[in-house]
């Protein structure tokens, strides 16, 4: 092969360049002006936050780049980053705009704590879930944990309501009042929760389009429900009694007198 010169001469390629043979990218990736090579992975049997920090941290002790290399780290962990630095903040306001709320409505802080405390209630059946299916925290099972939080927080309400009523308006003795509470709201909860689970539950085990993002969240809240149904009726009622039953004690002492 020869090239022609600007005074006409043709000129041999061998002359002007070294021609060899060797294996290289097919395409060449530029971003911002500059070079990019990307190095894809699959992460499997382990969350992708943790995956990023310890590649990071092997990275960096192990590699030592010239000047004018960088490494830039992208990819669907980003978005947990993102949503976890969001939700650090969104979680403790809503608890404490729940807070105010229900102290609003009760005007006392133990039956506050008593219904709040429904609260990691129903988020251990929803950890418990994650791990017997062996899923990771994500976003998706992030919004599942939010979403519990409406309904916990409803049960516990409604209970709280309920024991306040029984001793206020009909005289019930403390002990008496919180096993009529929990004999009361027996058959609504099942019901409630029952529908929510029969319509979760496909969700949970679907293996369609989409079918990542909706497993871990309907995983979360099928677990969650279910705890909060079994627990909240055992445990909610015994939290009042050692926590609010001082003063439904004097309420009802004051009311003989």
């Amino acid at each position: 092969m020869v090239v022609g010169s600007p005074t006409g001469g043709r000129i041999p390629m061998e002359q002007l360049a070294s021609i060899r043979l060797v294996d290289g990218p097919t395409v060449i990736q530029r971003q911002d002006g500059k070079r990019q090579i990307s190095v894809r992975c699959n992460i499997r049997d382990r969350d992708q936050g943790s995956f990023v920090e310890e590649a990071q941290a092997r990275v960096a002790s192990a590699i030592t780049l010239p000047k004018g290399y960088s490494i830039n780290w992208g990819g669907q962990f980003e978005n947990l980053s993102r949503a976890a630095a969001r939700l650090a903040i969104v979680i403790p306001l809503t608890i404490g705009m729940i807070f105010l709320i229900l102290y609003a409505l009760y005007k006392n802080v133990r039956h506050v704590i008593v219904a709040i405390s429904s609260i990691p209630l129903a988020l251990i059946g929803g950890v418990i879930a994650l791990l017997i299916r062996g899923y990771h925290f994500n976003v998706s099972a992030g919004v599942g944990f939010i979403s519990l939080f409406g309904v916990s927080i409803m049960s516990g309400v409604l209970y709280v309501s309920r024991a306040n009523r029984l001793i206020e308006d009909y005289g019930l003795p403390l002990a008496d009042a919180v096993l009529e509470a929990a004999n009361i709201q027996l058959r609504p909860r099942l019901m409630t929760m029952a529908l929510a689970l029969l319509g979760l539950i496909p969700a949970a085990g679907a293996t369609g389009i989409g079918s990542d993002v909706q497993r871990p969240l309907a995983t979360v809240i099928v677990g969650g429900l279910a705890s909060a149904l079994l627990l909240t009726l055992i445990v909610l009622p015994a939290l009042y009694l050692l926590i609010a039953g001082d003063r439904g004690n004097h309420q009802n002492e004051a009311r003989r007198a």
